[in-house]
């Protein structure tokens, strides 16, 4: 029964979710930062819910990969019906590798950010309801805009699937951390991109899932970052799954699949 629930759920989602996607350059005049390969271009791909259900809120998604490359199907396009299917424009981001240049991810999710609200009219979204999404280095990603980022790059809401939160060694994934810091990074660069020593009152309120049996980031990460957040009274939803592993995205093989999909649409609604 809850599997045909969610099928019939499914289907209407993507008949609502019926315009064309939009791809863009993000930085048509040249990136602000070069990280010295020309052939890596940040683009973003927009995905808009039928007018008729707009809802005015978007969600910019940053894809995981370690800071090397980019899961862009399973933790990327794959959630357009999802998002668009309650009026939540989705802006899938092909953030560009750091290669040594750690200021580099950072800049493109905040331009993602900015070109969203420059676009708010015209997409229908409203400027206050633009929220992050990030998976594994792409929650990295997202959690640092979300505890790092001002004005018109700021979140107002982060949803995070099992992402890296801390560079500590022994925390972190040490891909994520070589490939974005270098490998022996200095204890201020370090406590810079920890982001759990960030969270403050004005972090945007959070979704976070993750698999108690990831071997690959783990678990502590986010659970560290939960804890963070309910310190600072900034409202936070944590749902640990028992088994999953890492890098299940919306891939339906999770043995949760249909209980995430739940409970993230429950949590939107109360945005």
């Amino acid at each position: 029964m809850k599997k045909t629930l969610f099928l019939l759920l499914s289907l209407v989602a993507m008949v609502a979710a019926a315009q064309k996607p939009i791809e863009m350059n993000l930085w048509p005049n040249g990136p602000r930062t070069d990280n010295g390969d020309p052939n890596d271009m940040a683009k973003v791909t927009v995905y808009l819910p039928a007018e008729k259900i707009a809802n005015g809120r978007a969600v910019v998604c940053c894809p995981g990969g370690g800071y090397q490359h980019l899961a862009m199907q399973h933790e990327g396009h794959d959630w357009a019906p999802f998002f668009t299917g309650q009026g939540i424009a989705l802006i899938v981001l092909k953030y560009r590798m750091p290669h040594g240049v750690r200021q580099v991810p950072l800049e493109d999710a905040e331009e993602a950010m900015r070109l969203v609200r420059r676009h708010a009219e015209e997409w229908h979204i409203n400027p206050q309801q633009v929220g992050i999404m990030g998976f594994s280095a792409g929650g990295h990603l997202a959690s640092t805009l979300a505890t790092h980022s001002t004005g018109d790059a700021a979140a107002n809401f982060q949803i995070l699937f099992y992402p890296v939160i801390s560079m500590e060694q022994g925390t972190t994934h040490q891909g994520s951390r070589t490939n974005l810091l270098g490998k022996n990074p200095k204890r201020k660069l370090i406590n810079e991109y920890c982001n759990e020593q960030h969270v403050g009152k004005h972090t945007p309120r959070a979704f976070i899932a993750l698999a108690h049996d990831d071997r690959a980031v783990p678990p502590i990460n986010g659970v560290g970052y939960y804890e963070a957040l309910c310190a600072n009274k900034v409202p936070a939803t944590l749902h640990v799954y028992p088994t999953g592993g890492h890098g299940f995205g919306i891939r339906q093989s999770f043995a949760y699949h249909l209980e995430l999909m739940l409970e993230l649409k429950a949590w939107l609604r109360t945005l």
